[in-house]
């Protein structure tokens, strides 16, 4: 049968285009027969084909157990397919790994080099604690082979079981040293040394720090720049330990600047300094200066080259770290910076603004942002066809690798097409940073290198018409609309265009067209531009066309954020309209205040049933507020001699006003102290579970005559508003004279007196109040201001005789005079000094408490995955000090006590083999009639000859062998007569003597041995 092998595969999976799924499936069903087979190459070729399905997301765990009996094949090629198939499949939890790690330590041994590398390149990919820890005997062996390339592989091979297993580490590492400090060490093997010391230093530096002069000389040897790529990273790690390393590496390091060619051991020099801190340990002197100088020359030259993109984006880098030392040096070079901005990479131009914010200071500030600003016009805003996993001409052309006679299989792609004159688009996230990196120069350090607050608010203007249409995750419009309000704050003196920006961001016309309907991108700054309007509404120049806008019938659909400010700027507005004392209280002026409040009622009414609790809460409070007021306007009395009722001039004006709007500190809150008396554990009521639980109870029973029932369910309607009480009834008491409400419309109107005794009983209530302004009040007793005027001109005070002169204050309107427009414009603008106010807070101030989440970030950040993506956290607790265990009291090395337990369990296993021979022995032996129970062995002998050579070293002749007979039988007569302490062995050994002539058996006789002799024997 016709086998396919992997080319075969290949090029029919690239024939069945659009059919790839069933024609894999098949394949793996046909791979599923070929490994079952007994044919191993076979076998092979099918595991070849699982490998390559398997990268494409194909399980073939399933074969685990086949892929380790090609492993164990004795042919070369089949083993190294397996070996593949092993790497690509096998995970240290697979369960056929148990019974691999014979096969690997004995191929380990292998005489073969070919062989011996197999396994040393697996091992890595599989290892486990378990493994490694019996490995190592195996591997530590490797590391005097004659072949360089083993004994390379086999530093990797250690280093990955040190990820897994950091106890084997201790053991190997004089063995690494040795082979580093050999002089005549392979440069490949010393390589691999280098690499691991590189991976491990960053953890335990102290640990390497003995190795800096054999590091040093390697440095200066030159002749591998990776090798000297790891040297210098490794020294950055050292230098803080000892910090006269960087005289001595200051010259050495400067020499490779200016003379290597390779670009990516330049940046490595330049990124050496800046992690070593060289800059900063000699910093104030003129070597410190000519390393930075140096070092950002050369990185300019990086930036500027053609073609390169990995060259700038380090060098973007670089920069970013010099800045924290030597920022002077880098806003030196913000030309070629700033072009970088522009990049059409986005990971460069986000390199290039985090650089940016670094190097801004007063004197450049304006560039840089007005550089950013024209970035965001000029661009336009990306689609999901600029994203570059959609971009299919980006390549001059794919050549498809299917074969020549092939022809169905190949496929033509558009070329690469030529690009745009156009600014790349931005994506909103980019927008986004681009937006929050200019709050954050801008701001910096409490407007430290701001000197023109006039400019900063057009670009805030400015930035909300850049905002993304979509909400982003971090709303950039709540960012600006903060900093607009923390301007108009803390600068007093331009409060006034900080005031007129908010009022264009209000206006509605200005709203729908930043803020169209279908997007929420930038209504965050509406919540800060009302607060503004309302807080400082005596500078709005136009406070009708704000409350209007306020009043619009789209605000209801803003967010609830937004829409509580709003409903917090509209009482504030009103009083500003409404509340002027010096106005006259005419019918016009009457109509005008009840019409607002009209307005604002009809407004608030729907609000009322507002989902967010904040929203309804207000709405219901400025709807009573409103009500009354309206209340208020409609019953005074109207005239030119009228005053403006007092709920509209002093009533609803105090409930805005008071101290003035100051920053606070983050800490000051912290720094309030606490009132002893103040008691937060004890609860304000100790029956609130059971009030809350009779309240469900009563809702669920609730009567539709409930007034608090119809507040929350029902929705208010006009007849209903008509019918209730009036917000004076409801605070006043009810008085059984009065005959009906002033505003009961079937009371008819009101006669003359009871008119005038209403405006005695006011008279009578406001007469010692000295903000009322009574009109029926002689003009001699109506104020002491007026007193004072009187007795200064005199009685006849005619006040049109003062002359009036008309003020503009308008400086627009002064450029219809030539003169007084030539003046206005000059030729440059003058520099203005901004006052900005500190925070508010108690007691000296305190370090921002961000900076130790900041040190625990920046530690964690380091902490990041090693190289090989192994948890290396357990080399941080491995010491490799010699004297580590002795001087702090620990136990031994696993490995040590490893093999000291293999040599007492050699000894024990030798010693019950021992016992064993002799319960063996013992079980074998002859108990005679009259022996005691510890008897004798009784062997059988087959001539006498024998047993007399047994008992002598030479041999008897014949004729005394009689003689020695009788000799021991006459022994064994006197032995009998001896005294029985006589020890037991010797008596059973007189015994059994005497027996064994007794026996008359020709052909079997038996031979009598002591213990003693049988254990020699």
């Amino acid at each position: 049968m016709f086998e396919k092998d992997i080319a075969q595969l290949i090029r029919g999976l690239r024939a069945h285009k659009g059919n790839e799924r069933e024609y894999i499936q098949e394949a793996l069903k046909e791979c599923r027969k070929e490994v079952k087979g007994q044919d191993m190459d076979q076998k092979a070729a099918a595991l070849l084909k699982l490998v390559y399905l398997e990268m494409f997301g194909h399980d073939m765990s399933w074969a685990s157990f086949n892929v380790l009996e090609v492993m164990s094949s004795q042919k070369y090629l089949q083993k190294r397919v397996g070996y593949l198939a092993a790497v690509q499949s096998f995970r240290p939890d697979t369960e056929v790994l148990m019974l691999a790690e014979n096969l690997l330590k004995k191929d380990l041994k292998s005489a073969d080099k070919a062989t011996m590398t197999l396994p040393l390149t697996t091992i890595p990919h599989v290892i486990n604690p378990s493994m490694a820890n019996s490995l190592l005997i195996d591997l530590l062996p490797r590391l005097a082979h004659s072949d360089p390339r083993i004994r390379k592989k086999t530093i990797v091979t250690l280093y990955r079981l040190a990820l897994v297993y950091p106890e084997t580490l201790r053991p190997a590492w004089p063995k690494i040293k040795d082979r580093l400090l050999d002089d005549n060490e392979d440069p490949s093997v010393t390589a691999a040394i280098i690499n691991v010391i590189c991976e491990l230093g960053w953890r335990r530096p102290q640990d390497f720090l003995p190795l800096a002069p054999r590091l040093f000389e390697l440095l200066t040897i030159g002749g591998n720049n990776w090798m000297a790529i790891k040297i210098i990273k490794l020294f950055s790690i050292l230098i803080p330990l000892e910090p006269r390393l960087v005289k001595k590496l200051v010259p050495p390091l400067t020499t490779l600047i200016k003379t290597t060619p390779a670009m990516s051991l330049l940046y490595e020099c330049i990124n050496g300094i800046i992690q070593g801190g060289i800059m900063e340990t000699a910093e104030g002197s003129s070597e410190s200066d000519d390393i930075a100088r140096l070092c950002v020359k050369k990185l300019r030259a990086m930036l500027v080259v053609e073609g390169d993109p990995n060259l700038r984006y380090v060098a973007l880098l670089a920069f970013a770290k010099i800045t924290t030392s030597h920022a002077d040096l880098v806003s030196q070079h913000q030309d070629v910076i700033l072009e970088c901005i522009d990049d059409a990479d986005i990971s460069i131009r986000t390199r290039a603004l985090d650089l940016v914010v670094g190097m801004v200071n007063a004197n450049n500030i304006q560039t840089v942002v007005e550089r950013l600003l024209r970035q965001l016009r000029t661009s336009g805003k990306a689609t999901a066809s600029d994203e570059p996993v959609n971009d299919r001409g980006i390549h001059d052309g794919i050549i498809p690798m299917a074969d020549e006679d092939e022809h169905e299989a190949m496929t033509t792609i558009r070329p690469k097409e030529p690009k745009s004159t156009q600014a790349p688009p931005l994506p909103d996230d980019y927008r986004v940073s681009v937006i929050e990196r200019i709050l954050d120069m801008c701001s910096k350090d409490t407007y430290a290198s701001m000197n023109d607050f006039e400019w900063y608010i057009g670009v805030l203007l400015e930035l909300v018409k850049q905002c993304p249409t979509i909400m982003s995750t971090s709303n950039p419009g709540n960012a600006i609309g903060l900093e607009l309000l923390n301007v108009a704050v803390r600068v007093k003196a331009v409060r006034l265009e900080a005031t007129t920006a908010a009022q264009s961001l209000l206006m509605l016309d200005s709203r729908l067209q930043l803020f169209p309907a279908s997007t929420s991108g930038g209504h965050g700054v509406l919540a800060s531009a009302a607060f503004i309007a309302g807080e400082y509404a005596d500078m709005l120049t136009d406070p009708d066309a704000i409350l209007t806008s306020l009043l619009h019938s789209s605000s209801s659909a803003l967010p609830p954020d937004v829409l509580a400010s709003y409903l917090q700027t509209i009482p504030k507005i009103f009083v500003r309209l409404a509340g002027d004392q010096l106005a006259t209280w005419d019918s016009s002026r009457q109509s005008y205040v009840i019409l607002l409040t009209a307005r604002i009622v009809h407004f608030l009414e729907p609000l009322t049933l507002h989902p967010n609790l904040e929203v309804q809460e207000r709405a219901v409070e400025y709807l009573d507020l409103m009500r009354l007021a309206s209340e208020a306007a409609s019953n005074h009395q109207t005239g030119t001699e009228s005053d403006v009722p007092l709920l509209l001039s002093q009533a609803i004006p105090t409930l805005f006003s008071g101290s003035e709007l100051n920053p606070v500190a983050q800490a000051a809150i912290r720094k309030v102290p606490q009132p002893e008396e103040l008691d937060i554990d004890t609860p304000i009521n100790g029956d609130l579970n059971m009030i809350l639980s009779q309240a469900d109870y009563d809702t669920d029973y609730a009567d539709d005559d409930n007034e608090v029932y119809r507040m929350y369910h029902e929705k208010p309607t006009a007849a209903l508003a008509k019918s209730q009480r009036t917000a004076a009834e409801l605070l006043e008491p009810r008085d059984n004279s009065r005959a009906s409400s002033y505003q009961d419309a079937s009371s008819g109107e009101l006669d003359l007196e009871a008119v005038e005794r209403k405006k005695i009983e006011r008279r009578e209530r406001y007469k010692d109040d000295p903000y009322y302004i009574d009109s029926d009040r002689l003009s001699g007793t109506s104020t002491p201001m007026h007193n004072i005027l009187r007795s200064a001109n005199g009685e006849e005070l005619d006040v049109d005789a003062i002359p009036v002169m008309e003020l503009n204050l308008d400086s627009r309107d002064t450029a219809s005079d030539p003169e007084r427009a030539r003046i206005a414009k000059p030729a440059r603008k003058p520099k203005r000094q901004f006052e900005i106010a500190a925070d508010e807070t108690l007691g000296a101030d305190e370090p921002p408490a961000s900076l130790p989440n900041q040190a625990s970030k920046l530690s964690l950040a380091r902490g990041k995955k090693s190289l090989l993506e192994v948890d290396s956290s357990g080399l941080s607790a491995l010491s490799l000090a010699e004297s580590t265990d002795s001087r702090n009291g620990g136990t031994a090395l696993d490995y040590e006590r490893r093999r000291a337990e293999e040599e007492e369990m050699a000894k024990a296993m030798k010693e019950v083999e021992r016992l064993r021979l002799e319960m063996q022995r013992a079980q074998e032996r002859i108990q005679p009639q009259d022996a005691d129970e510890d008897g004798t062995v009784v062997r059988r002998k087959k001539k006498k000859k024998a047993r007399v050579e047994a008992l002598s070293d030479q041999p008897p002749p014949d004729d005394t062998v009689a003689a020695d007979e009788a000799t021991v039988k006459k022994k064994k007569k006197k032995k009998r007569q001896e005294d029985e302490s006589q020890p037991k062995e010797e008596q059973s050994q007189d015994v059994i003597e005497d027996i064994a002539p007794i026996k008359t058996k020709r052909k079997k006789k038996r031979q009598v041995v002591f213990d003693e002799d049988d254990a020699a024997e």
